[in-house]
Formats: structure tokens, sequence, C-alpha cells
């Protein structure tokens, strides 16, 4: 059986296709490239598909490499059977591998390598066979041998070296495997001299808690581990009445039915050893690695899912924007910005206490407003954002629909980072902060690329998960928001065109320079100008650049430059020029896709999204939202009663409910079960981060400030 057999039979996707994308990926092509240009050869296998082989054709490769080193070593010890390389070969996971290779695994020195040591095996050997009726007159040989002392110490050496055979052996694996599996559950208890910290703690509810293996929640798990890495708690698996069953269940599988009572007696009592300390301990640790990767899996998949919604949120183009940082004692820092995001000019205003001026606020901003021609407003949602978003509308500075409330997370990460002090190396961390406010209005996936997407804070114990994994995936998120929407060559951040299909780091740099020492790119083809892109980058990164205004109007849209004869092809059989088909219905209607196809000049995928493209050429595929303001509600937490009815907004998704912005400090928290009267499997069946929703106060915990919402009215 082949990779790609059990790749497509894993992931109920035709052969053709999964071996199709393999081989493109191991030609170096990307993900976005493959399933939007090369859909005829994938038999147009979607975006998630093609990222699906790309990770099971990685796990595949690794059980493979895995499998060859496990049978060299078995084959060095000499022990490699006709019987071994076919369990080997038939082995469908990492732990089936595992289990085959235990015999055979180098081990530290343990009880049972002791007792070898001391010539015990064959007596141990001997007890396995059934046959001896009196076990301790045949440990007696084996005393005044090699350091053994008398008979108990001949038969615990020898019960040693029983126990590490049962422990090494695949169904007993199994056996212990299933059972917790089926029954285990995980409980904690407080640890001692920590009730007063984990009382004070959000992970309180874990101090005394109890949850069945098959049924534990990801983000209790990470909540479990996280409380036990603090020392706040213990953790110990339990397998309650099953304990007992479990032991008799691994003696009726490894004792000989013919054994006599003395060596069953022996055997048993060395699987009870096995079982207790070699065969438990290491299906538990087995089991809470399994635990762990699944809730990463979970905790990343929403990481990626809550990214994925803010990168691809709604910009607000070609508007001039007044981008508000607020704070009480500092003050509020403003900045103007043209429509493009560059700065025009910063200052302090004082809207909120203790240094509140009112009058003087209003007069700068009026100003600035007149000034910059401005015609929106940004606002932070951080300290201070209500008594703010309050002055802007008592002083009708604006009208209500054209003021945003805009999410600050990360915003300090990006004004502290290099990049902002190489864009703005004469003003201050709160000017760039306001500034990056600003421009996530006007584009947030250009300004949210230059942030670590850690730090962008819509994740759910996302420093408790595996980094690497999350790293990839989220870069991976970036790089398929930034190749779905497409970057302008002549605008894009180094850090924006470092996410194009092909192009990475370095040739992001060089674009860069070669743009700044020669001015705007006039083609997709002047790419190729720039040092070191060579034509396998071109062909992966153009379809995903764009150059409004230039020579050549296709450069402005997502059909790629292989495909402009086919554009050519379809003018020429309706008799109008290629420029004639742009935003022309009418004329676009008239292409015959199969007809045209026919003819070999592309597939007919290729050609009815060449036939979308132009539909909307340049089109952005962000959709528009509705403006994020809150409308009024309350001011502070101990305003918030229980039976109230508040808006607010969405602003993080986890796997056991939404966090709301009610416009003070505090966020509210819908649980899952408090969003539908239909059970419901993902928040995001329900809702969306940056939703506007309005909820009702079903709890309040003021000594925690917590509050419980529900969309249940």
């Amino acid at each position: 059986m082949t990779i790609y057999y059990k790749i497509a039979e894993k992931l109920s996707l035709p052969l053709k296709s999964v071996q199709a994308a393999a081989e493109l990926l191991d030609e170096g092509a990307t993900v976005p490239f493959i399933s939007r240009y090369r859909k005829e050869r994938t038999g147009s296998l979607d975006e998630v598909s093609v990222r699906s082989v790309e990770n099971a054709l990685k796990t595949e490769r690794e059980l493979e490499a895995r499998k060859a080193f496990v049978k060299e070593a078995i084959a060095a010890a000499g022990a490699l059977t006709p019987s071994l390389e076919a369990s080997l070969e038939n082995a469908a996971t990492m732990t089936e591998v595992e289990d085959i290779y235990a015999p055979y695994k180098p081990k530290k020195r343990t009880r049972a390598t002791m007792a070898r040591e001391k010539g015990l095996e064959p007596l141990a050997k001997m007890i396995m066979s059934g046959n001896p009726d009196n076990c301790r007159s045949v440990a007696s040989r084996f005393v005044g041998k090699n350091g053994v002392g008398d008979i108990d110490e001949a038969l615990a050496g020898a019960s040693d070296i029983i126990a590490e055979w049962a422990s090494e052996s695949t169904r007993l694996r199994n056996i212990t495997r299933n059972s917790y599996r089926r029954s285990a559950s995980l409980v904690s208890s407080v640890a001692k001299g920590k009730e007063k910290e984990l009382a004070e703690s959000p992970l309180a509810c874990y101090g005394e808690f109890s949850q069945t293996v098959r049924r534990m929640p990801s983000h209790q798990y990470l909540a479990l581990r996280r409380a036990e890495r603090e020392g706040m708690i213990k953790v110990k698996f339990s397998l309650g009445d099953e304990s007992d069953r479990l032991d008799e269940s691994l003696c009726r599988a490894f004792v000989p039915r013919h054994a006599g009572r003395d060596c069953a007696g022996i055997i048993e009592d060395a699987v009870a050893d096995a079982s207790k300390r070699l065969l438990r301990p290491s299906v538990e640790n087995e089991i809470s690695a399994e635990l762990k990767e699944e809730a990463d899996r979970v905790a990343i998949d929403i990481f990626s899912d809550n990214l994925r919604q803010l990168l691809l949120a709604s910009p607000l183009k070609g508007k001039r924007v007044l981008a508000l940082d607020p704070g009480y004692r500092t003050g509020c820092k403003v900045v103007a910005l043209d429509a493009q995001g560059n700065l025009l000019e910063d200052t302090v205003i004082y809207a909120a206490p203790p240094k509140e001026d009112i009058a003087g606020a209003k007069r700068t901003l009026e100003r600035l407003i007149k000034t910059h021609r401005l015609d929106a407003i940004a606002l932070g949602n951080g300290t201070a954002s209500r008594e703010t978003e309050r002055f802007l509308k008592n002083n009708s500075l604006m009208p209500p629909e054209a003021i945003y409330i805009v999410s600050e997370n990360g915003a300090s990460v990006y004004s502290a980072s290099d990049l902002a002090r190489q864009e703005f190396p004469d003003k201050d961390v709160t000017v760039r902060g306001a500034v990056s406010i600003g421009r996530r209005l006007i584009d947030p996936l250009a300004e949210l690329v230059k942030i670590d997407p850690k730090s962008i804070g819509v994740g759910q114990y996302q420093h408790d998960v595996d980094q690497n994994n999350l790293k990839n995936a989220l870069d991976y998120t970036v790089m398929s928001c930034v190749n779905a929407v497409g970057v302008d060559v002549n605008t894009a951040s180094e850090k924006l065109l470092s996410y194009v299909s092909g192009i990475g780091p370095a040739l992001a740099a060089n674009i860069v320079a070669y743009r700044a020492k020669n001015g705007d790119f006039q083609t997709r083809k002047d790419l190729k100008k720039v040092p070191r892109l060579g034509e396998k980058a071109f062909e992966l990164a153009a379809g995903f650049l764009r150059v409004p205004g230039g020579k050549e109007p296709l450069d402005n849209t997502g059909i790629h430059p292989e495909s402009y004869h086919v554009v050519n092809a379809m003018a020429k059989n309706l008799g109008v020029n290629p420029g004639d088909l742009a935003a022309n219905n009418a004329l676009l209607d008239r292409v015959n896709v199969e007809a045209l196809a026919a003819t070999g000049i592309a597939g007919v995928e290729t050609i009815r999204d060449i036939v979308t493209e132009l539909r909307k050429p340049g089109r952005d595929p962000r959709t528009d939202d509705d403006n994020e303001a809150f409308v009024p509600g309350v001011g502070d937490f101990s305003e918030v009663r229980e039976g109230m009815l508040l808006p607010g907004i969405v602003n993080n998704i986890t796997a056991f409910g939404a966090f709301v912005n009610l416009g003070i400090k505090e966020n509210g928290l819908i649980h899952i079960s408090q969003m539908s009267r239909r059970r419901i499997s993902s928040v995001n069946e329900v809702l969306k981060l940056g939703q506007r929703v309005e909820v009702k106060v079903v709890d309040i915990d003021s000594a925690r400030k917590r509050i419980g919402l529900s969309l249940l009215m």
C-alpha cells in the first residue's frame, strides 16, 4: 500500500488527486498556488484538502522513516524475522511501531537488566514455561552463582524479568490502553498549602475536579495542566472499579493456561508488579500525550479560525482616518492618517479624567479633521475607551457610524518592534501604537501581519500548546489570508510580501529594495528583474501580486500570467479587445467555457476561474462588516445587574464559549450552552469575531469580577 493510497483512504479523497497534490508539494509548490492554479491536475482540490494532504504526507513519511529505523535496529540485533518485518510493514501508527520495537530497544539499567546480569533469565523462562512443580527448588540451582544470595533473591530477579516481558507485550499494552480509554478519569486535588492561591486563581474550579478521559474537553485538559504546572493542584489517573478487572484481564492474557499453580502464582505477581510499576505509568504517559496532542490541535484550530476572521475583516478603503489610543493619566494619543496609512500629524488630548480638558480636546480634533479632511475615527478598545467614545459622540465630531472600535491586542508589541522603529524612528511607542490602531481599520490584513500572531490575543491557552505547531499553523493562516486577498506589489510592506506564495523574507526584502531604487513596478514581468527572484518563485507568486494602474490590466487581477493567452483567445472568439472583457458581464456570458477547453488551451476549471475574475477584476474578497461601535450600556462592573440586556462585541472565541467586550474593563462570557436552544458543536456555528450582539446577564461573580452572559432571551 503506497503512502498516497493511505492518505487518500484516510482523507476520503481521490487517489489521483492526492498523488498530484503530493507531487506538486514535492516540486516546491505552495498550498495556495496548488489550490488556485492547478485545479485540473488535482481534480479541483480546495485549499483545506491540499493542506490536509500536506500534513498527512509529513506524518506518513515520518512513520515510514521510523519503521525503517526500527527495522534496521532489530536486524542489527539479529532478531528480525519475517513475522516481525510483516508486522512493521502493516503498522499504521507510531504507537504500533513502538510496541514492536519495545522488546529490542536499548534499555537503561533496570531491575530486569540486573537480574539478567546475575544469570537469572533461564529461571524466568522456566517459570514462564509453567512446568516446574516447585519453583523454589528450581531457583535453588541459581543460588551462589553471579552474586545470587538466596532462593528469594533468585525468584525476585526472575519475577523482575517476567514483569518486563509483560510490560513489553503488545497484547498487554493494548489491554491496558483500552481499559484506560474506556474507564479512566483524571482526578485533581488541591496541593498542600496552595488553597488560598488556587481560590484566587481563574483556575479555582479545578481544585476538586474529575472527568473521564474519553469525555475530556480540550480546554479543561489544558487548564488542568496549567494549574498542575503552577503547583496549585495535583492530578492523577483513576480507574475506579475497573482497576481490579484490568489486572485480572492482564493475568488471563499472560499466564500460560497449562502453568502449574506454583508458576502461575509467581507469574501473576509479576504481572501485577508490571501493571503497577511499568504498564500503567507508561500507558498513562501515552494517554496524557494523546490528550495533549488533541487539546493542542483543538486550541490551535480555534486560534487559527479566530486569526483568519481578524485578518479578513473588511478594510476601510479610500478613507482618511483619525486614530486614537485612549488613556487616563497620560492622555489620549491621536494621529491623523491618509488613505494609505501614512502619518500626517500626531498629538495628545485629554478627554478623560484626571486631566480632563473637553473643550481643548474638541478644538484639537476639529482642527485635525478639517485640516486633513478625515473621514472616520478608529478608537482603540483599551483603557478609557468607553469614556473617550462618549466624548466623541457627545461632541458630534463625526457621525456615530463613522466611529469604529478597534482591538488594541498586539499594538504595543508592534510599537516596540524593530519594524516600528524603522517606520517611525523619531516617534515614541505611544504614537506608533496609535498609528497601528488606525491602520488596522484602513487595512487589517496589511497591519496585523506585522505582529507575531501569538500577540494578537485571540487564542485559547496559547502558551500551553506546542509552540512549534502553533507557529506553523498561524504562519500558514496568515499566508493563506494574504494570498486569498492578493497584495499590491508597489505599496506592500516587506512583512506582507514575505507571506506571498513563493516569496519569503529574503525575496521580500529584495523586492522592497528594488522598488525603492527603481520606482514602482509597471508589470508583473518586471519582478523577474529583482535579484534572486527566478522563474519558479515568479510562477508561485505572480498570480497573488497586483500591479494597479500598470501597463497590463490583467496584472491587477487574480489571473495568472501563464493564462493571459486564454483571455486573448476569449477576446478573439468574441471579436473584441481583451480589455473589453473586464467587468463586461454581457460579453462574458457569451464565453463558451466547454468549447474553449476542448481546444486544449486550458482546463474547464481554469477558464471558469478566469471568467469569474474578469467579472470583478481586482475584487477584494473581504466582506463589509458592520460598524463595531458600542451603543450606550454600562460604564463599570458595579453597574452590571443580573437580567440586564446589554450590547457588546465578540472579541475572542474559545472551545467553551465566546468572550464579549461590554465596553468596560471586564469581558463577559457566553458559554456555548447559552448560545442556542439546539445542540451546537462549535461556537463558530453561531458567532464570529467582531460580531455585534445583544446579551443577557445571567450570572455575576463579584469576587472574581466575572460576568456570565446568554444569547437566549
